[in-house]
């Protein structure tokens, strides 16, 4: 009788750690930056390379668009800012620090915002192209789904709630470590 109520008692500990559905939190997390990281390389390194921004960005050419260069720049920066903002999540995930879910919610909501935006400005900058294309419903799609999905998850599960617990270490905290390793 003692061990039903002790294992009904430690439920809360049971549903602690980077464990069941967090696992999948974790994977995709730990892989997004550097899926990110690729296609940021392989969509805009050939566009440097083979001189088609220049001959889109320069008014000398017949090519030119108005406002493109500006475009480009933008999504690499926004894009760059994600992949950093990616990195940092993970941090915050592997060291259970009580920002992950704050930020992880942040970021889950922010990329189907920031999709519609680009497809926005991307069809304000050369009308002729769809506003939606296959490409962009696709990941638009993708992303809202996974809003869907994990951020109740992260608002509502025990397990979040009793994993990410730690405060995020500050400068203080750090060389108290430094200075007691020191001793």
């Amino acid at each position: 009788m003692d061990k039903q109520l002790q294992a009904s008692g430690d439920s809360s500990n049971d549903l602690k750690g980077l464990g069941g559905w967090l696992i999948l939190v974790g994977i995709g997390i730990t892989i997004s930056p550097f899926i990110t990281s690729y296609e940021l390389y392989s969509l805009y390194l050939p566009i440097f390379q083979d001189g088609s921004f220049d001959m889109l960005t320069n008014p000398a050419y017949t090519m030119y668009i108005p406002h493109f260069e500006t475009l480009i720049y933008i999504e690499i920066g926004i894009n760059c800012i994600i992949i950093l903002a990616s990195f940092y999540l993970i941090y915050l995930f592997y060291s259970k620090s009580r920002l992950f879910p704050k930020l992880y919610i942040a970021l889950a909501a922010f990329y189907p915002m920031f999709l519609v935006a680009d497809a926005w400005a991307v069809n304000f900058v050369i009308p002729d192209a769809p506003i939606f294309d296959e490409e962009t419903i696709r990941q638009v799609t993708r992303s809202i789904i996974g809003a869907v999905i994990w951020i109740p998850y992260m608002l509502m599960s025990e397990r979040v709630k009793n994993t990410f617990v730690n405060p995020e270490p500050s400068i203080d905290d750090e060389s108290l470590v430094i200075e007691t390793a020191r001793s």
